[in-house]
């Protein structure tokens, strides 16, 4: 028998925190319908191992490890293909301002590796600290942090080059 606080408790989990997962998801493999599977098998993982998270303020960074073993134990590390989708759906679905420069950025996203985009990503979309970064990608700390620095230097030089292409096509 399911005991009420632990039914209550993850109702909660599954209300804060769903739509955030889903939108993960597919950005990870790029297949809406195989989010919602990952996501379900995710809650479904989590119900079993609740009791097991003794600090609720880490339940976000708790799930999307799930999700992540996830996605690896069932179609292998060659499914993770960081998606395009658009940053500013991922952001705020009604978001509409700013399209150039939501242009720009997504295609300094996309041209960086994969291995730069993520972490680049749970940190600014999600708001993870590298320690936590490290722990969700198997990855140390610092590894994270150059990753991050790395992603952040070839997004400038990007965004340099392309406001200077700009720049150069104006003035013609």
């Amino acid at each position: 028998m399911f005991s009420r606080r632990k039914d209550r408790q993850f109702t909660l989990l599954v209300e804060a925190w769903s739509a955030d997962l889903f939108r993960y998801a597919v950005w990870l493999c790029r297949d809406r319908s195989l989010a919602e599977e990952l996501v379900q098998e995710t809650f479904l993982r989590a119900w079993k191992g609740i009791d097991s998270l003794k600090d609720p303020a880490a339940t976000r960074s708790w799930l999307i490890t799930i999700l992540r073993r996830e996605l690896f134990r069932v179609h292998g590390k060659a499914k993770l293909a960081i998606s395009d989708v658009d940053t500013a759906d991922l952001i705020d679905p009604d978001f509409h301002q700013g399209v150039g420069l939501t242009m720009e950025l997504r295609k300094a996203l996309d041209s960086l590796p994969d291995d730069y985009k993520e972490p680049l990503l749970l940190q600014i979309l999600g708001g993870f600290s590298c320690e936590e970064i490290a722990d969700m990608t198997d990855s140390s700390k610092g590894a994270v942090m150059t990753r991050l620095f790395r992603a952040r230097d070839k997004m400038r030089k990007f965004l340099e080059a392309s406001s200077s292409e700009e720049f150069m096509e104006n003035q013609t």
